[in-house]
């Protein structure tokens, strides 16, 4: 097994939390989404978020506007629907039940 693959599913795991945590601060175009997530070493590509954002998209956690830009096509701006700010409020919980639970298991798994 290698390492670079349970890596990249444990990014993929919190990848959707991380994108709706970029939101809660207000709108955000795609490549700001991206450049925040590189920024924190979360390994994405242009490839998997595009599919990611439609998907929370569709299943109503965000919206978008398009706004038209000085230097090209239209931008499309994503934020948070009011279901997303209370979809996110509940990961944070369950992000941070899980975070304790992980560094019980870790801690007693170092110490023995």
């Amino acid at each position: 097994m290698k390492i670079e693959n349970t890596k990249a599913q444990m990014r993929k795991g919190v990848l959707e939390y991380c994108i709706l945590s970029i939101l809660k601060d207000g709108e955000a175009y795609t490549s700001d989404i991206l450049d925040t997530l590189k920024d924190a070493k979360m390994l994405v590509v242009e490839g998997t978020i595009y599919p990611l954002l439609t998907r929370l998209k569709n299943a109503g956690l965000l919206s978008y506007r398009w706004e038209e830009s000085t230097s090209g096509p239209p931008r499309k701006y994503y934020d948070l629907t009011e279901t997303g700010k209370i979809f996110l409020n509940e990961l944070n919980t369950t992000w941070s039940e899980l975070q304790q639970a992980v560094n019980r298991v870790t801690s007693e798994t170092i110490k023995k």
